[in-house]
């Protein structure tokens, strides 16, 4: 690392003479500022690894009053869609100028939370985001720590913080009306884990869907998200001539609904439809390519942070922020044969 010629660690003056440039624009990049064009800013950062210069976050955060830092809890439970929306507020974050810290936490329970909240707040965060599907995170006991602005991904009917989550209901009906609309008496399901607040909406979308239909209700079959679970409900399910149509809650669950519905030698669609949730890039690669619930994970990811800014600036508001989804129909989903 060069040292400047106090003896002390690189400053600003030595990455200002580095770039040739004023020390009140070394000042703008160091935290953050849009007011720098581009080609400048990236000169600057270029001198400051070049002399060994790392801003440093405490006096930043005294100067500006931010550490452009966002802590997000999120459950030690790994799921396609808690990848997603992970990325997607990494992403958001950064185009903000904000870094992310991730506190995972087995469970939702309110020693795992508090402790979190506790670790994230000697990192010098500047607002938190959960990330938790798990229902103990709605029940009233979970109590939220103050002091910091909160936003809330995915937790059913907390209104103490804005919520942002996806439309499921409207999401879960869609692929349930959709096969009815075709011709199918009825729709299985194949639900996702019972302490998932997402997999819970859906199946109870999907329930009231086919009352609302005056449509017989089949028994729910349980998966755990995985395509694993998927096969083995699909090998019951495909072996029974009076299934015609199953709406699955994700897409890997679908994949191994195929698979067993293949091997047990009936046709998609041509004697089974299926239906998956979330559209994940894979999803128009499957055979048949899979008529799905598409979520944007992105526009949960911007949502989230624009509501964390705007709590950070005393704007923001309790309450839910809904996002759409949308039912992509390809090929996996056919009237019944008669």
């Amino acid at each position: 690392m060069n040292m400047s010629r106090s003896g002390r660690g690189p400053s600003m003056a030595d990455v200002a003479r580095e770039a040739g440039v004023s020390g009140q624009t070394v000042s703008r990049v160091a935290n953050g500022r849009s007011n720098v064009d581009e080609a400048t800013r990236e000169r600057v950062l270029a001198a400051m690894r070049r002399v060994g210069y790392r801003p440093n976050s405490a006096a930043r955060a005294l100067r500006n009053g931010r550490f452009r830092s966002i802590g997000v809890i999120i459950s030690a439970l790994s799921t396609f869609g808690n990848s997603r929306t992970l990325d997607a507020v990494a992403s958001a974050a950064a185009v903000e100028g904000f870094s992310i810290v991730l506190m995972p936490v087995s469970r939702p329970s309110q020693g795992e939370v508090s402790g979190a909240f506790s670790r994230l707040d000697e990192q010098a965060v500047d607002g938190v985001i959960i990330l938790i599907e798990q229902h103990e995170l709605d029940q009233s006991e979970i109590e939220l720590p103050h002091g910091l602005p909160v936003v809330v991904i995915d937790a059913g009917g907390r209104r103490d913080h804005p919520v942002v989550d996806f439309d499921q209901a409207s999401g879960a009906t869609a692929a349930t009306r959709h096969l009815l609309d075709l011709g199918h008496e009825t729709v299985w399901h194949v639900a996702g884990p019972p302490e998932s607040y997402a997999a819970e909406r859906r199946r109870k979308s999907w329930q009231e869907t086919l009352e609302d239909a005056g449509r017989k209700v089949p028994p729910p079959l349980t998966g755990d998200w995985s395509s694993r679970s998927g096969y083995e409900h699909g090998v019951r399910l495909a072996g029974d001539p009076a299934v015609t149509a199953v709406f699955a809650a994700n897409d890997q669950m679908a994949l191994g609904l195929l698979r067993a519905i293949h091997e047990k030698g009936r046709s998609v669609p041509g004697e089974v439809s299926v239906v998956g949730f979330d559209d994940m890039d894979e999803a128009a690669h499957f055979w048949p390519p899979l008529t799905t619930v598409r979520q944007s994970f992105g526009e949960v990811g911007k949502r989230a942070v624009a509501a964390l800014l705007a709590g950070m600036s005393e704007a923001g508001e309790a309450g839910a922020i809904s996002v759409p989804t949308e039912l992509v129909v390809r090929s996996s989903t056919a009237p019944p044969r008669s």
